[in-house]
């Protein structure tokens, strides 16, 4: 095919990992999910006729499940850009055992290089908070440890949790584990700018100065988090369960894609 001014050089994009990759909690009009990995695939698909997007990312799962479960699919797919992220779910247990978390990070990098795309990692983003500061000894061992496998592994590696703006409360869902729309979008577009393709925008760049929050609002949120996303989180960890269980990717196979736009939700799935 003859290469124009817009043409990436991927053809294909298969995404894999957990909630993060998965979407949430970009949500759109239909309950579904979108997240940055469908706004990077629409983007390259609307440069790239044929483009073809699988995303096998499924929320709640562990590194050893993706593993097991997504990275021999993902290789066998062939696609010539692959996105790896995983590892946080297993940082965010009191009981984390880093080395084996580095251990399965290392094989899931040497069998989806094994397919011969373009392997892009990432250090993923963290919300200003106390759960941040309780983990971020852990989070920054795994990713020292996360630059040594992007070496060996000749892949791009994406430091979300290196810029400021991405901590920014106001960029994460009421969940308090996920980024929101427009921190989704920014994620698509370090990933964009990271593969060497020309930036749309300054994705670092900060926010504008927030408005006060009164004690009412703060603490009517505060009830409304711990009703709708504390309580449930921790009565899955009490019974060994996961939102993921049961749960297929949304996007099982890597088939052509065509944006479309939609009215307030531009490059819909």
């Amino acid at each position: 095919m003859e290469k124009d001014a817009t043409y990436t050089g991927f053809r294909s994009l298969v995404a894999v990992g957990d909630s993060f990759t998965e979407g949430m909690s970009d949500e759109l009009s239909d309950g579904t999910y979108r997240g940055w990995a469908d706004l990077l695939a629409a983007r390259l698909a609307a440069r790239t006729p044929g483009f073809r997007y699988a995303n096998l990312a499924v929320r709640g799962k562990l590194i050893g499940q993706i593993v097991a479960e997504q990275t021999g699919p993902a290789a066998a797919m062939g696609a010539d850009l692959v996105t790896l992220v995983g590892g946080l779910n297993d940082v965010l247990r009191p009981r984390c055992d880093l080395g084996r978390v580095c251990g399965l990070l290392d094989e899931a990098a040497e069998r989806l290089s094994a397919g011969g795309g373009q392997l892009v990692l990432m250090r993923s983003p963290g919300r200003q908070g106390p759960v941040l500061e309780r983990v971020r000894p852990r989070m920054e061992a795994l990713f020292a440890h996360l630059a040594e496998v992007a070496q060996r592994h000749d892949a791009v590696l994406v430091d979300l949790f290196g810029a400021p703006v991405l901590s920014d409360p106001r960029l994460w869902g009421v969940d308090r584990l996920h980024l929101n729309a427009e921190g989704h979008r920014r994620v698509a577009e370090a990933v964009w700018q990271a593969l060497g393709l020309p930036a749309e925008e300054d994705w670092r760049a900060p926010l504008g100065t927030s408005v006060p929050v009164g004690w009412v609002a703060r603490r009517t949120a505060d009830l409304r988090f711990a009703g709708e996303h504390l309580l449930p989180w921790i009565g899955r960890r009490l019974t060994g369960r996961s939102s993921g269980d049961g749960r297929a990717p949304k996007r099982p196979e890597l088939l052509p894609l065509e944006p479309a736009r939609a009215a307030g939700e531009p490059y819909r799935l």
